[in-house]
Order: structure tokens, then sequence, then C-alpha cells
């Protein structure tokens, strides 16, 4: 059975009646990228407008009788529609469709048969899978590698015959008609039940396929191949754009290319020469900074190996550095009988900490001034290194590390 949104993938609204109504629960990905759980209630219509995923193609939204629709999918013949709201079987109801996310899904649907079908003409290449992403759309083809000439010729090929205008119609045949054989296909579902659905680009292809499409290549404007991608073994990921998707892409390309002349004080032509310049810099300053932190960190040690505060337990916090920076700091000194509790970063927040002395205590008190400042570390032969995530906890430690050398110092 073909579905009102598949008889006419141009409709926008659609009077239908409410066939059942049970309670369900939708998984869906919260605003914090977790992962939720919503309460609702699967409907079930005698006809619908809006598409169940299906052939690499995502669902419709809309709504029914202005109630949202947050999912479609496909159960045999029938459509379960997930809602909040519950309907009652019998109601006739009105059902309107996300337009601007349904022509969306029709243009990228049908520049993936074209292309599809173009890439196979032209170089033999077949197309394994595809997927119609939120950006982008990725077609699988069974090839290790493209050329850019190859990609350039699919492109111009496929423009060309939008520019052509060709038609494309949608038939629907039984299984045991003759025709079927010669019709492009992947297969069909294990539960598919009636005739078979497809779809045809004038004098280009013929494709078994449930999804929505459009009823003339004109509307698909243009596509646009973004390049290509290595895929799974032997596989190329051929990534493209179509229709609207090109222009918003356009859009967006061109508003960083305003950002990047204004921020870097020269035309789009020399953007790369000048990030490359700029690259170079930020190196050189790097390199010649940690030349410092290193010549610092040196003349450090050997400030607090000469302190008249040296001895028992030495503490040193700077909001600049790296681990490195600590271990240079610890090396220098080099002390067996002294314990060095430096830190890196935030004062208040995150951070790097390292423990340095004798062995024995460095491995007894090294997880504990982790767990003290919240983080997490790891060490061998006296010393313990690792992250902190509340460095305004330093205090703590530098008594924890008192009062373990005070009972020793008393034994002495």
């Amino acid at each position: 059975m073909a579905f009102q949104c598949q008889r006419d993938s141009y409709a926008r609204e659609f009077t239908t009646t409410v066939v059942s109504c049970r309670p369900a629960e939708l998984q869906t990905e919260g605003s914090n990228g977790k992962k939720e759980v919503l309460s609702g209630f699967h409907v079930v219509l005698e006809d619908t407008l809006l598409f169940p995923e299906g052939g690499g193609q995502p669902d419709d939204r809309g709504t029914i009788n202005d109630i949202s629709v947050l999912r479609v999918t496909r159960r045999g013949a029938q459509a379960d529609h997930f809602t909040q709201t519950p309907l009652s079987p019998g109601t006739e109801v009105q059902v309107r469709v996300d337009w601007e996310r349904r022509f969306d899904h029709m243009q990228q649907h049908s520049g993936q048969h074209l292309i599809t079908a173009v890439a196979d003409h032209l170089f033999g290449l077949k197309t394994t899978s595809w997927e119609l992403g939120r950006l982008r759309s990725v077609i699988e083809l069974d090839g290790p590698s493209l050329t850019a000439e190859q990609v350039a010729a699919i492109e111009h090929s496929v423009n060309e015959k939008i520019r052509d205008r060709l038609p494309v119609n949608v038939r629907e045949l039984s299984l045991d008609d003759p025709e079927v054989e010669q019709v492009r296909g992947r297969g069909l579902p294990d539960d598919h039940a009636g005739p078979i659905r497809v779809v045809t680009i004038k004098s280009v292809d013929s494709n078994m396929c449930c999804g929505t499409h459009v009823s003339n290549l004109s509307d698909l404007q243009v596509i646009k191949i973004l390049g290509t991608e290595k895929g799974k073994k032997n596989k190329t990921n051929l990534i493209f754009l179509a229709g609207n998707r090109v222009l918003k892409w356009m859009e967006r390309s061109y508003g960083t290319e305003k950002a990047l002349t204004a921020l870097l004080k020269c035309g789009a032509e020399d953007h790369v020469e000048a990030v490359k310049k700029l690259q170079n810099s930020s190196k050189l300053l790097q390199k010649n900074n940690l030349n410092l932190l290193r010549d610092l960190a040196v003349h450090i040690a050997h400030s607090l190996r000469t302190s008249p505060d040296w001895g028992g337990v030495v503490t040193l916090h700077r909001k600049e550095g790296d681990s490195e920076f600590m271990n240079i700091i610890a090396n220098e000194i080099g002390s067996e009988e002294t314990l060095l509790f430096l830190t890196v970063g935030d004062e208040k927040g995150a951070g790097l900490f390292l423990l340095a002395g004798p062995a024995e205590a460095v491995e007894t008190l090294g997880p504990r001034v982790a767990e003290v400042l919240e983080g997490k570390g790891a060490g061998k032969k006296g010393r313990f290194q690792g992250k902190a995530t509340k460095m305004s906890r330093r205090a703590e430690v530098q008594t924890l590390l008192q009062d373990y050398i005070s009972p020793q110092s008393a034994e002495e």
C-alpha cells in the first residue's frame, strides 16, 4: 500500500481518520546530549501525509489537528505517528506536513537517484548505500577512489540533466511483472507487501524506492558535490548537496569569507596564505614561550632549594605552566627528603598538580591528593601527577602533607 505522501509528494494538507491510538514511548536526544524517553502515543491513521522513515530517507515532521508529530515509523502497511496527546479512533483529522523539511528531503533523495545513475553510467560505480544527513548527504560508491576529473564529470552531467528539465514519475508494478527485473534496486524489506513502487527519471534511471521525490529535475535547482572521503574497505563516500542546501551552504561560506576578510585584513584569495603565516608565528611564539618557561622553572628550582624555608613540605602554584614545567622544577631540585607539591592553572578551577619526594610517602599520599583536588592521577618512583578540578582546595592538601610528615619529624 502506498501512503498519500507517496502518491502526491507535493501535498501539504490532508484529511483522514484515526484508526487506533495506543500508549508508546520515544527515545530522543535531549539538549544536553543525553538520551531521554518521552511518554506518548502511537497514532495510526487510515492514510497519512507524513512519510515514515525508510529507504535512507528520514521521516517527516508535521501535525495532526495541530498536535505535533515527533516521529513517524512504518509498521508493515501502517505508519505509527508518535504524539504526546491522544487522539480518539474514528475522529476525522487534518494532517499538515512540515513542508520545508519535506521538500528538502525530496531534493536530496531525487538528487541521490540522479548522482547514483550518472556515476554508474559514466564510470560503472555502483551505489552500495547512502545517508540523507542533517546538513549534507553521502553516497557510498563501490570503488576505492574517484579522481577529481571523475567528480567534475559527474557534477557536470547531473546539472546538465537538471537544466534539461527531465520529468520524474512514479509507477507501481506487481511483483510478478517482468519489468521488475529491469529496475535497479537493493532489495525489498522483509515485511514488504503489495506492489513495488518504481521511481523513473526519464531516459536516465528507474529504481525501486519508497521515498518522496520531485516531479521534475528542475525542482532540484542545482547539485554541488563537495568532495569524496575514503569509506569502508574498497568504498568511496561522495558528499553532496542539492537544491536549497546549496544556497544555504553558499550563504554560510560567504559569511565566513566576510568574517575572515575582516579579521585577516586581506582579500579572500589571500586567506590561506595569511592563516599559514599566523600559524608559523604562533608556533614560533609557543617555542619561545616554552624556552622561557624552562628557564623560569630552573630559576624557581634554584630559588626554592636555597630558600630558608626549604625542607619538610614545599608548595608552589603558578597560573601559567604545564606538566613539563613542573617536572623540570622537580628534576632540578632532585630532593628525596622533601615533599614538593606543585600546581599550575586556575587558582579556584581546574589545573595540573605534581607531588614529588620520598617514594613511599608519594605512593601513599598521591591518590589522597588527587581525591582532595577532585581529580585523577598516577605515578611511580617518587612522582605522582595528574589533573585536578578543584584547585581551590590546595590548602587542604598542604595540611594533609604537613600532618603526614609531622609524626615522622617527631620520631627523628
